[in-house]
């Protein structure tokens, strides 16, 4: 449950439907950029009594007519946020006319002005910035939009839907209509228009109906969009085949923003990105750049289904369509890339991004009873917790009734607005099983602790295990009820092979812990020797496992292990033990015996360079403050960096002729490339961590050497903490050879916080190049230091807190969603040593006795409890 001290306005309880139903609209743009007109043409029909609300914010109302006729003031009441029409009758036509400053839009909610070009946002509440409207997801709606503009400025006009009748008027300015045969909510409305570059292809669909699709994005950059139009049709020939799901219109559009809150937007046939999620090429862009792309491109466009064709009841239901469509887009990039690698990386941004929430003050269900600003709930724990739990859903019930409550889903479902309760009910109707106890992962907060012992029967060749969960108090919710917690599970030989259990097929079952403790007696299908125990196999549910196993036991397990994702975790699992024990005893040395068992997994898989190079990723910072309190983040810094120096001695040799070997060429954004380079980049980075007297020049002959900006990235990153003459001269010659390309700048910004001190963020974001007004400019700096660098943000003196602060205060004044996303930051400073978290307190109390956005107060109340 959230808890603040600001009035909380929406609650799940206190839902009722809109009492009419707007089954047309017609709306009319005269696009200005500081005088834009809007007019809306509403058909109206009662469904139940009630008056006519409608939401509107920052809007100069011109007129209203009812039924054709103009209505005076004294037939409806305006406030600042809504329009209520006094007395109405069952059925009607509504038309309102409006005036609106695009120009002044710094929020970024509603129709705005992004490099000269007109560009909206809708979700969540922004389409009450842009006319009169009952702006909530339930109320869906066919739109058919006219725009006319000045045809010289704005000769691309873009809209939801498919594109109607067009032309020129004699004043120099044209039109265009859109029509969208779909009835949608208006938080999935869009608006585009300027002058761009497109990259067009087409797609036929599993139906044989011809699509025709189009990037569009700056002038002079049509070519960078090619792999952005790879990945879209990559997407709708894997929804085909995976779900079944053909597109649906015969125009599918995108369009690049530079200045622009998220990553993507979903909106129906014309998808609005962050440019960050759009362009790329071989020169500028790194592997991580194409992956996120393609996992991006295929989230929005999967919505078309999962978020469109069915949307959500209200807001409480987000973690509906964004955590089923993140789930499908971690399974696109699976089978696109490699299965394990992918797992891997998914529960590493769970861990770093939701894990640490939930053990926060910001804590908050999936869906959440109450909010107090929903641009707030756009959360880890909405997302990939959300995500996690339809995994759980599929190790739960299996994948066949999986695959068919999906199907029940798509068609009992499709044009509605659903909840989770009518979600979770065409699972039961594929499953047969009552699901209401898993639902109570919807329903509470924090992360499950999950408590596995052991004991072994020889005489009668059994394992019996003892498993119990536990899930900690969270804010509002002291005491929690247990969950159904499905933990993929298989005994092993120790030889690389699996144990037979009776009742398993091919060595591997499903355990579900259902109650606070429970016991299983696993008997063995033969003789043995006591076998080793794999338990949560590929992270089959989103909790933490506490086994008492010592460091042999442990590397034994890891190298006993089939499940990849084992692999990793067990050496995760005893590299935050040493890392612990470092700081603890800061004159021992590194464990010889543990560095020596990860240099050889490192060098045993090298025939799969991706997983190669994800072993040798030590815990962050961020994961480790979840595990010990007080935490003093520079020490466990330090101690990190000794027991990665070891491993860099360790793999010395490795790393020199890893990288005495070319990167491969020609360039291609393939897994298969993608996994060499980032090995080759962690290779870079264990030179940089021997902190040896020629390192900074090795760095620097490898930057000058790199072909491909993943390596020249690693590179700057691994040299901006030497203060050499090296690292002045690359992070210069960056900055020169990037500067006129904002995304790559963008980089150069971000891994210079990322490693340096609050004094380097503080620098930056007094350049000339830094830019309050663009979100990306300013994730760049604020976000990627006071969430990357931790050890820094988190100093002792206090100076990154108030270098933090001192920008959410200013970013607050133009957008206050940014700055409330700049403030979760600050969501682990109970866990801070006394210095620290004295400083942290100050800063935030100081925010909180400022006049700042609800968005950041909502927030600021929640952190500060």
């Amino acid at each position: 449950m959230l808890r603040t001290d600001t009035p909380v306005s929406v609650k799940l309880e206190e839902y009722t439907p809109y009492p009419f139903e707007i089954d047309q609209v017609s709306l009319d743009f005269s696009l200005e950029p500081s005088e834009t007109r809007v007019k809306a043409r509403m058909t109206v029909r009662r469904t139940q009594p009630g008056p006519l609300v409608l939401d509107g914010v920052k809007l100069k109302l011109n007129e209203i007519r009812l039924d054709g006729k103009t209505l005076g003031p004294d037939a409806y009441d305006l406030t600042d946020e809504t329009l209520t029409i006094r007395a109405v009758p069952d059925a009607f036509v509504l038309e309102t006319d409006v005036t609106i400053n695009p120009s002044a839009n710094t929020a970024l909610s509603g129709l705005y002005i992004s490099g000269g070009r007109f560009c909206s946002q809708c979700e969540a509440t922004g389409f009450r910035h842009i006319t009169y409207w009952p702006d909530r997801p339930d109320v869906m709606s066919r739109f058919h939009v006219r725009m006319d503009a000045d045809k010289s400025k704005y000769p691309i006009l873009l809209s939801n839907g498919t594109p109607g009748e067009s032309g020129d008027h004699s004043d120099g300015r044209h039109y265009a209509e859109w029509d969208d045969p779909h009835p949608k909510p208006s938080y999935l409305f869009a608006l585009c228009a300027g002058d761009y570059d497109v990259w067009r292809d087409t797609f036929t669909t599993m139906n044989g109906d011809h699509v025709d699709l189009g990037v569009y994005v700056d002038k002079g950059q049509a070519k960078s969009a090619e792999w952005a139009m790879e990945s879209l049709k990559a997407s709708m020939k894997w929804d085909e085949e995976r779900f079944g799901r053909a597109y649906d219109l015969g125009v599918f559009n995108i369009v690049a923003v530079r200045d622009f809150n998220f990553g993507a937007m979903e909106n129906k046939g014309l998808n609005i990105f962050n440019s960050a999620y759009v362009l790329a090429s071989q020169e500028s862009a790194t592997d991580a750049d194409f992956e996120a792309i393609e996992s991006i491109v295929g989230h929005e466009y999967f919505h078309n289904w999962t978020g469109n064709r069915i949307t959500c009841r209200d807001w409480f239901q987000l973690c509906l369509k964004e955590g089923l469509t993140v789930f499908r887009d971690q399974e696109f990039s699976s089978d696109l890339r490699s299965r394990p690698v992918q797992r891997i990386k998914d529960v590493m941004r769970l861990r770093a991004r939701q894990f640490a929430e939930d053990a926060g003050p910001l804590a908050h269900p999936a869906r959440p009873s109450k909010y107090g600003s929903i641009d707030n709930l756009y959360t880890g724990t909405v997302y990939e917790k959300g995500s996690e739990l339809i995994r759980a859903l599929t190790v739960f019930i299996g994948i066949d009734a999986f695959n068919k409550g999906m199907q029940i889903y798509f068609n009992e479902y499709d044009g509605t607005a659903s909840t989770i309760e009518d979600f979770y009910s065409c699972f039961e109707k594929a499953s047969g099983k009552d699901l209401s106890q898993f639902r109570l992962w919807y329903a509470q907060a924090g992360t499950p602790e999950v408590k596995v012992e052991e004991s072994w029967d020889a005489a009668s060749s059994t394992l019996t295990l003892t498993l119990s969960q536990k899930i900690p108090a969270t804010p509002g919710q002291p005491t929690k009820q247990p969950v159904p917690i499905p933990l993929r599970t298989a005994l092993l030989d120790g030889k690389g092979a699996h144990v037979g259990v009776e009742g398993w097929e091919n060595g591997e079952g499903v355990i579900v812990l259902e109650d606070e403790k429970m016991t299983v007696d696993l008997k063995l299908t033969g003789t043995s020797d006591k076998p080793l125990l794999s338990i949560n196999r590929q992270f089959s549910a989103p909790v933490r496992i506490d086994r008492e196993l010592s460091n042999e036991a442990l590397l034994e397990l890891a190298a006993a292990e089939t499940d990849p994702f084992n692999i990793w975790d067990n050496f995760q699992t005893l590299a935050r033990t040493e890392i612990f024990r470092l700081l603890d005893n800061p004159q021992s040395p590194p464990d010889e015996a543990l560095v020596g068992a990860l240099g050889d997994a490192v060098r045993s898989n090298e025939s799969d360079p991706a997983f190669a190079a994800l072993l040798t990723a030590l815990p962050d910072i961020g994961e480790l403050f979840q595990h010990r309190e007080p935490v003093d983040p520079a020490g466990l810094n330090d101690a990190r960096k000794r027991l990665r120096k070891a491993l860099g001695e360790n793999l010395k040799a490795d790393a020199e002729r890893i990288l005495a070997k070319p990167s491969p060429a020609p360039f291609k954004p393939n897994a298969e490339q993608a996994g060499i380079r980032a090995l080759r980049s962690a290779m870079i980075g264990l030179t940089g961590a021997l902190d040896t007297a020629d390192a900074s020049r090795k760095l620097k002959s490898l930057f000058d050497a790199a072909s491909n900006m993943t390596e020249s990235l690693a590179c700057l990153r691994t040299l901006v903490p030497f203060e050499t003459a090296e690292r002045d001269e690359v992070i210069e010659t960056f900055y020169e050879t990037w500067k006129e390309n904002p995304l790559v700048i963008d980089k150069w910004f971000a891994v210079q916080v990322g490693q340096g001190t609050a004094d380097d963020a503080r620098r930056l974001s007094q350049h000339p190049d830094f830019d309050l007004s663009n979100p990306n400019r300013v994730r760049s700096v604020a976000a990627a230091f006071s969430m990357t660098n931790l050890a820094a943000f988190h100093a002792r003196d206090g100076e990154g807190h108030k270098v933090i602060g001192d920008i959410i205060l200013e970013a607050d004044k133009r957008n206050p969603a940014l700055a409330a996303r700049l403030l979760t930051s600050f969501e682990q400073w109970r866990k801070l040593e006394p210095v620290a978290k004295a400083s942290a307190e100050k800063v935030l109390k100081d925010l909180q006795s400022q006049s700042l956005s609800k968005n950041a107060s909502d927030i600021l109340a929640r952190a500060l409890g």
